[in-house]
């Protein structure tokens, strides 16, 4: 029996998630929810297929196992509060990041528990095999204690732009980009909190381009967050993290890990290097390995991650750097 899903948004990320649900058997496409009538009339014509609904209440008596999200960061928590009260489905994915804050991120877990179902969000760099080889390195032992760690998560988006409508159509840089290492730092080094922070903005009033943000783990673990769409040399988005330790310093990105041992030596692995094998390639081999866990962990009844749980600590770092930063700047 086929997982019978549904996604709202057919933009960029929605095509990309129906195009990998699609290539999978035991799923099947029922519907998908586009506010924009363009879109929606475009839709109509490449997947006639699959229905293209305007709002969500057509999605109801459909018997649809699962939604997945792909809409802009600010629609996540009404999407997913109707999915939930409505009773629309019982299985949740939407991208990063959950809500736009900590408080909104807490109401959806407490509905995803009442809902009882599968609940995921978007980190899709933890499924990269290099930031998973770093993470087995470090968990390892092999280079020691960590001592302290720098991250970035950098781009040439907006560099160079005229004007802040579509910065500040995406948010924050912290909220856009910048989640995505805050969460790795998570994933690999444990909880955290910030200490200190500021945001700047590079290209004019109302938009926040540029952070740092100083962190601390619950294990004393210092260590620097930084974050910007107006870097030079970023052609395309880099997500980053350092790590010094003990016995030598670890450093990962999506196309390289690389090991610096104190006794000279140096060890590369390339993405290449790592069997970064899938099925099929659309988007990126870590967007499939997300999707499969999605779907597997419905059909053997289990957990997939990260969760709302772990995807709201990305949200109370978030929220509390911003406190910092507002307090900084007064």
């Amino acid at each position: 029996m086929k997982t019978k899903i549904a996604i709202v948004g057919l933009g960029k990320m929605g095509l990309m998630h129906a195009s990998i649900m699609g290539m999978m058997n035991d799923v099947e496409i029922t519907a998908i929810c586009e506010k924009n009538g363009l879109i929606r009339r475009f839709g109509e014509k490449v997947i006639p297929h699959i229905k293209i609904l305007e709002n969500l209440d057509g999605f109801r008596g459909m018997g649809l196992d699962a939604i997945l999200i792909t809409t802009p960061p600010a629609s996540h928590y009404p999407i997913i509060k109707t999915i939930y009260e409505k009773v629309v489905a019982r299985h949740v994915f939407t991208e990063k990041p959950l809500a736009i804050n900590y408080q909104q991120a807490k109401e959806l877990i407490g509905l995803a528990e009442k809902n009882g179902g599968v609940n995921m969000v978007g980190y899709q760099r933890r499924f990269s095999v290099t930031f998973k080889k770093a993470k087995q390195i470090l968990e390892s032992g092999d280079i020691g204690n960590p001592i302290s760690f720098q991250g970035h998560a950098y781009s040439a988006d907006f560099l160079g732009a005229k004007t802040t409508k579509q910065a500040i159509g995406r948010g924050g840089v912290i909220e856009d980009s910048g989640c995505h290492v805050i969460d790795i730092a998570l994933w690999m080094l444990g909880d955290m909190k910030p200490i200190k922070a500021s945001v700047k903005s590079l290209l004019g009033s109302g938009s926040e381009d540029e952070a740092s943000i100083l962190v601390i783990t619950n294990k004393g673990i210092k260590g620097e967050l930084n974050s910007s769409w107006c870097k030079e040399g970023y052609r395309l988005p880099d997500i980053c993290l350092s790590i010094t330790a003990e016995k030598g310093i670890l450093t990962v990105n999506e196309d390289r890990v690389q090991l610096e041992l104190n006794d000279g030596k140096s060890t590369v692995w390339y993405k290449h290097d790592l069997n970064d094998t899938v099925p099929f390639f659309i988007g990126g081999s870590e967007y499939q390995r997300q999707g499969e866990m999605f779907i597997r962990a419905i059909r053997e009844g289990q957990k997939a991650y990260p969760d709302f749980l772990t995807a709201a600590k990305v949200n109370q770092l978030v929220d509390a750097a911003n406190q910092l930063a507002k307090g900084a700047a007064q």
